[in-house]
């Protein structure tokens, strides 16, 4: 009976201080899947989510998925965000996927690499309201093979 409290107080300990460890809150997280492993300039993913709290900062991220058969160390992206009461606003960005001395700079499994890049250089305060996003890649490969996701993914900070 001892053991079976003892066990239930550590499990308990465990679980408030893994809790409270954690700094990021995962507030939105989407990708688009390409079901043949190829995108097509013209496909522009959109993802669309609202934000509640104004007092904490974000990271804002983008998700890409691929193979190791990409043959590209880099991707380019026009980013569209639209903000509340706000006019669409493009920005092309260079993602970083992969270096020429270590390879691949994201967590792989088999074949498949994961890219979480960051967009934003600080943490940003976002308005309360609805946020869109509208991603298109712009290299000059069409449509760019081996590339199975590509999202946003937006955490608060504590």
């Amino acid at each position: 009976m001892v053991i079976k409290q003892l066990y239930v107080a550590v499990c308990m300990v465990t679980l408030v201080v893994v809790s409270a460890a954690c700094t990021n809150i995962n507030i939105y997280e989407r990708t688009e899947y390409f079901p043949t492993h190829t995108w097509a300039d013209s496909v522009k993913p959109s993802f669309t989510f609202n934000i509640t709290d104004t007092t904490q900062p974000y990271n804002l991220y983008i998700v890409l998925r691929h193979t190791d058969a990409y043959h590209f160390n880099n991707m380019w992206v026009n980013v569209t965000t639209k903000a509340p009461q706000g006019k669409p606003e493009t920005q092309m960005l260079e993602l970083p996927l992969a270096t020429n001395a270590n390879g691949w700079l994201a967590k792989g499994m088999d074949d498949i690499f994961e890219h979480r890049i960051r967009i934003n250089q600080y943490p940003v305060n976002l308005k309360l309201g609805t946020y869109q996003f509208t991603l298109q890649h712009t290299m000059r490969e069409n449509p760019l093979t081996n590339v199975l996701n590509a999202g946003i993914r937006v955490e608060r900070l504590q």
